[in-house]
């Protein structure tokens, strides 16, 4: 009988419950997306990162795998390292920031191929000049080129030579030595790709690595998997937490306002329960099981926008923003939701049930 009474007080006002779904929806959207966001990005870079072949990525002294680095490694080194035993092959690169979290990076294309195999061209083909541009399909896609199309980077117009297949070390790359001269890093390298004639003898190529180069941080791709996380960030997991407080927030003001407004709009009508014997635990559990359902349809419905949020980002900045869908994340961010949309009802939920039946049924 509760049921049903609290399914049709939410059905007699069908646009506050819509409204009130939404917001609910919308807080988990904006949780959801969030970490799908961040997880996307560094599972995009590692990807990337993957494919290019390497067996280990060295970096330079005092710098931090989750960051830009600047060209500050000397580009002789890529020849110390291809003569160390056991290493086949060295690709050195030059990554230079363009806005955002986006980049350009430098290559030696022959070196690169050695060490990856090359690139899988969709359409064009390789450098022709100092002025030509590879990118992959994704930031094509996202910028409407095609090869011969002009675009411009760090001021300067280049000509599209080839797109290539996503997945393989960046959305845009030049040649290195163009790059170099640009930046004013002449001979300078932001890390070293080292492919191994056996990937089993990584653990002992990089230990023999660090015993002449001490100050170099180098990892092995297993390492790269596993800092490439949320937490190994620095901010990114607080940003997370300020922006699920705010969702909190955000929900609990939103039941608020709603419960309350329903609970003086329904005054004669609790006074009317209370006056056929309907106990204040009675009306209480009214209250809250309607604010349950609501929060559980938001829950719902935020997690269906979220694959409308990644469509949106897949077609309209697929190169800019990778978004990951997380259920892991769904019992969480519903637990949330539902638990700011509780807080949010119990002051209004504990005045309908204080509320005296006489007053009640003379309310207008």
């Amino acid at each position: 009988m509760i049921n049903k009474l609290v399914v049709e007080n939410l059905k007699h006002r069908p646009v506050r419950t819509a409204l009130g779904v939404l917001a609910i929806g919308l807080e988990v959207t904006m949780m959801l997306t969030l970490v799908g966001l961040s997880e996307g990005m560094l599972e995009d870079s590692v990807r990337r990162a993957r494919g290019v072949g390497a067996d280990i990525l060295i970096r330079p002294p005092g710098s931090s795998l989750i960051s830009f680095s600047s060209a500050s490694m000397p580009e002789k080194l890529a020849t110390f390292f291809v003569e160390q035993p056991h290493v086949a092959a060295a690709a050195g690169t030059v990554v230079q920031p363009i806005g955002g979290v986006s980049t350009v990076t430098g290559i030696d294309l022959d070196e690169f191929n050695r060490i990856s195999g090359g690139f899988r061209y969709l359409a064009g083909g390789p450098f022709r000049n100092a002025g030509d541009v590879i990118v992959d399909e994704y930031y094509a896609r996202q910028n409407d080129l095609h090869v011969g199309s002009t675009v411009k980077l760090l001021n300067r117009d280049w000509r599209v030579s080839g797109i290539v297949e996503p997945g393989k070390l960046a959305r845009i790359v030049i040649p290195r030595r163009t790059l170099q001269e640009m930046i004013g890093a002449s001979g300078k390298l932001s890390q070293v790709f080292l492919k191994l004639d056996d990937p089993a003898r990584t653990p002992q190529v990089i230990k023999a690595l660090k015993e002449k180069l001490p100050e170099y941080p180098m990892y092995s791709m297993e390492e790269l998997t596993s800092m490439y996380s949320v937490n190994n960030v620095p901010g990114l997991r607080a940003f997370i937490g300020v922006i699920i407080g705010l969702s909190i927030v955000v929900g609990f003001l939103v039941v608020f306002l709603s419960m309350y407004t329903a609970v003086v709009e329904r005054t004669r009508e609790i006074g009317i329960l209370k006056a056929l014997g309907a106990s204040p635990k009675y009306i209480l559990s009214v209250i809250v099981r309607e604010t349950a359902l609501l929060a559980l349809a938001g829950t719902i419905a935020g997690i269906a926008l979220t694959y409308g949020s990644r469509w949106v980002v897949t077609t309209f900045v697929p190169a800019a923003l990778t978004q990951k869908i997380v259920p892991g994340w769904w019992p969480i961010a519903g637990a949330i939701a539902i638990g700011g949309a509780m807080l949010g009802a119990m002051y209004p939920a504990l005045r309908a049930a204080r509320q005296d039946a006489i007053e009640a049924l003379a309310y207008e």
